[in-house]
């Protein structure tokens, strides 16, 4: 029977989303204008929220753009912000943007070198515990310059990729036939115990990998998006930010490791899986074959990549331009010297990170709600009330607890910015500070002036009074850093590298569900969170 208008329009909103999601975003869209007129804007916004996270949370049911998208463009339509605030936020965070687009791309074409690291590592060394470790430092060095998503990304193509050479020699296939990596019913009976524990192998490997992205990522500027975002309101470089958040950085990142090596040295939440000897000689040989496939040519191009990591890395550790200018020139660099010309090969390198980009708009948008109708201000002002290490420790609470349930861009986009606004009126509120809080605040968290030139021609109690207002904003931006990268590898809402593993074709092959991640990761989220917490209180 051909279907109707109506019923076509159904199918196709929100695709192949389960259709009780359908319908919980529908009963969203009606239930806001209601409340708008009924108990105003306030609580409006407040469901808002909620519906965002929600769609955050759901992320696997359906991605949170097109969801997400609509809630915003309702809000906008109800005023309860307005085009030109959300393009407001966006310029501020323009540098974020660029971030997504260019260095996401420019790192796609370091992948071969990125392969070849973790290859190596993979069928080269023989201690279980070892190769977690080399996967988890890896993964925190590679992320800490690059980018967490990319870096995941190339870890699971080395999985996949071998997952794929094993199943198809277990199953008595060759790699030119079609066949299906999800069944085991054509794999040999002898074979099978051997992919089983090659499954769980692979399950550690990537939640190894995976976790030192997060590792990585809390420690330097372009290591997580919100990190750019943080560091741009903060005014610091890259160098300034690693020593301001190194305080509670390193504790975590020593301490993450030691968790690396306890749960597979005591076989702990499903780790201490070993990769069977047969396997480990078959995928040795195979990287060999490849290998030598590469030729001279292929070589020239890991050498070419090598050394545009170290511009890379020299780049963002001097400053020498914006993170995203730096990306671009990453770009420009391996497109020219290793031969990518053409238009389509370009097109494939911005797949990742466009999508992300957009969705970052729409926290934006989120958020403009949040500040024109002052939604924040009353949680905001309570935590600021605390005193001393209390509040800290509230601030990395709070940022951690809503980074593990929804997304920890937009939770530090939020933070960050409510908070700085309470601090543009305390500087506003300091007598004889011959400005505004606005323009002291623009001026003191330029990175091109240092602080104690910016008030060298105040009072001396007043320039006094203004540092030690700008050392507490310093403390809080770590606290708000740290909070949304630490707790959130809790569960694969608040990580995106987490999601991007948990939703890539790997995840069913190696039989990688929701809550076993939530359980592989566990270990990890109790010792680094207790960590963070700790350094927070007694080393800010």
């Amino acid at each position: 029977m051909q279907q109707s208008f109506l019923q076509s329009l159904g199918s196709n909103f929100l695709g192949s989303a389960p259709k009780w999601y359908k319908a919980v975003i529908i009963a969203f869209l009606i239930l806001n204008p209601c409340l708008m007129f009924t108990v105003g804007p306030i609580v409006a916004g407040w469901a808002l929220i909620a519906e965002f996270i929600f769609t955050l949370a759901m992320a696997l049911k359906c991605y949170p753009l097109p969801a997400g998208g609509l809630l915003a463009f309702e809000a906008v339509i109800m005023g309860l912000t307005s085009p030109e605030t959300i393009y407001h936020e966006a310029l501020n965070n323009f540098e974020v943007i660029l971030l997504l687009i260019f260095m996401v791309a420019g790192i796609y074409f370091m992948k071969d070198f990125l392969q070849f690291t973790f290859t190596r590592i993979l069928v080269r060394v023989q201690s279980k515990t070892l190769i977690s470790l080399l996967f988890c430092i890896a993964g925190a060095f590679l992320s800490a310059f690059l980018d967490a998503l990319t870096v995941t990304a190339v870890i699971i193509a080395v999985a996949y990729s071998f997952y794929n050479i094993y199943h198809r020699f277990a199953s008595g296939k060759t790699l030119q036939c079609a066949h299906d990596l999800c069944s085991d019913q054509t794999v040999v009976e002898k074979n099978r115990q051997d992919l089983k524990e090659f499954r769980a192998f692979l399950r550690n490997l990537m939640m190894h990998g995976a976790v030192g992205t997060a590792l990585g990522g809390v420690c330097t500027l372009v290591g997580e998006p919100q990190n750019l975002l943080i560091g741009g309101e903060m005014g610091w470089h890259f160098v300034e930010f690693f020593l301001e958040v190194m305080p509670v950085s390193m504790p975590v990142f020593a301490v993450g490791l030691l968790t690396c090596i306890t749960v597979e040295q005591f076989h702990l939440f499903g780790y201490g899986a070993k990769l069977p000897g047969n396997i480990r000689s078959h995928l040795l040989e195979t990287a060999i074959e490849l290998e030598e496939k590469q030729g001279q040519k292929g070589k020239t191009k890991l050498i070419v990549q090598t050394l545009t990591g170290l511009w890379l890395i020299a780049a963002l550790a001097f400053h020498l331009a914006a993170v995203g200018i730096v990306g671009l020139s990453v770009i420009i660099l391996l497109t020219a010297m290793n031969g990518v010309v053409e238009e389509h090969q370009l097109g494939k390198a911005f797949e990742e990170a466009l999508p992300f980009t957009a969705l970052l708009v729409v926290f934006f948008s989120v958020v403009a709600v949040i500040h024109d109708q002052g939604i924040f201000h009353p949680i905001i002002e309570y935590v600021l009330s605390l005193k001393g290490q209390t509040q800290l420790v509230a601030y990395y609470i709070a940022n951690g607890i809503l980074s593990a349930i929804s997304d920890n861009v937009f939770v530090a986009t939020v933070y960050i910015s409510e908070t700085k606004l309470h601090f543009i009126n305390l500087l506003g509120n300091i007598p004889d500070v011959g400005t505004t809080g606005a323009a002291l605040m623009d001026k003191l968290t330029d990175p091109h002036l240092a602080r104690l030139d910016v008030v060298a021609g105040m009072p001396q109690a007043t320039a006094a009074k203004v540092l030690d207002v700008m050392r507490n904003f310093d403390k809080l931006a770590v606290a708000i850093n740290t909070g949304t990268n630490i707790p959130s590898v809790a569960t694969p809402n608040g990580q995106a590298a987490f999601l991007f593993l948990l939703t890539s074709a790997l995840a069913p092959v190696i039989r990688l569900s929701y809550g076993r991640m939530v359980v592989l990761a566990l270990p990890y989220t109790i010792t680094m969170s207790i960590t963070g917490l700790l350094a927070v209180n007694y080393f800010l």
